[in-house]
């Protein structure tokens, strides 16, 4: 797909997913948020306990399903209250969000995700997960999953840096995400990276450097997060000891902006920041009014007259 930045009915200057399934599917399609209810292996101690210190109870799910309910009720649920929102004339993507969605058994999988799948108006599939948590035999029911239906498989890197991976007790290591990364991509699946700016201790050139390294992979799409210190964390204790400060929003969009003119213009662009849970989050508040973030970023690639990829 020839991709025409800035983007001639939207305006935007980054190749963004809304516009890319309303061009592929021919109308808006919308991710519900579902909870397999998994658990995850740096919480279950088969490779740390405590999860990432920025996660929260929900496992990064605060606005999945309610993950004792059957997958169908979630997608109805879920489905009800966006036809509220954007009408009907809509088709859906069933997103596999709260952990690591694919940390169980082949069979389970295959349940859950089918499941899915089959409700009225789905268009794909997303599944969120770890890169160390995928198994050959999981890549290959994604293969064929592929040829089937528009899947994305998730994965949940957040930095490139070693370093600050056993700060945040990632409990895998970059070398660990390619293991995974390379094995999804030589089956042609396709791949979508979280990142996280704002992660401690972390300087705007190491966040341009995962963006770089990130976009450079032949990823197809890129989710781009900012770093939500939640209460009951242990990265909100490490936060109200003063250890590390949180980004501005003015330091955030200038972030964003170096990291969208260093990728691809062919990745697609989920999202550009992200929502904390109102009722746990501690900072940075600014983060609330998500439209002046997004508004922000969009005035601020004017204003430097760039576009994603330009300084690649």
């Amino acid at each position: 797909m020839d991709i025409i930045l800035p983007d001639p009915k939207t305006g935007k200057r980054y190749n963004a997913q809304s516009s890319y399934l309303k061009n592929r599917f021919g109308k808006k399609t919308v991710k519900i948020s579902l909870n397999g209810n998994f658990t995850c292996p740096n919480i279950d101690g088969t490779k740390g306990t405590g999860g990432c210190t920025y996660c929260s109870a929900a496992g990064s799910g605060d606005f999945a399903g309610k993950p004792f309910q059957a997958i169908a009720e979630q997608f109805e649920y879920g489905k009800n209250l966006i036809l509220e929102k954007w009408g009907d004339d809509l088709c859906f993507i069933p997103y596999f969000q709260a952990n690591t969605n694919t940390y169980a058994p082949l069979p389970r999988l295959k349940s859950l995700f089918e499941e899915a799948l089959a409700q009225e108006n789905v268009v794909g599939l997303a599944v969120s997960t770890r890169a160390d948590c995928i198994s050959e035999e999981a890549a290959d029911y994604f293969m064929e999953l592929s040829e089937r239906t528009y899947l994305t498989v998730e994965l949940g890197l957040q930095t490139v840096h070693n370093k600050t991976a056993g700060i945040i007790n990632r409990c895998h290591s970059y070398e660990d995400f390619l293991q995974g990364f390379n094995m999804l991509k030589a089956r042609g699946i396709n791949v979508c990276v979280h990142i996280i700016n704002g992660l401690p201790f972390e300087s705007r050139e190491m966040m341009l450097e995962t963006a770089r390294k990130v976009g450079g992979l032949g990823l197809h799409g890129i989710k781009i997060h900012l770093l939500h210190i939640l209460s009951g964390t242990k990265i909100a204790e490490q936060y109200r000891k003063g250890e590390f400060t949180a980004m501005t929003r003015e330091d955030y969009i200038d972030t964003v902006c170096d990291q969208i003119e260093l990728l691809p213009r062919e990745v697609i662009i989920e999202r550009l920041t992200g929502d904390g849970a109102g009722d746990i989050l501690i900072a940075p508040l600014w983060s609330r009014d998500k439209r002046a973030v997004l508004n922000g970023i969009d005035k601020e690639l004017r204003r430097r007259n760039s576009t994603q990829g330009c300084r690649i």
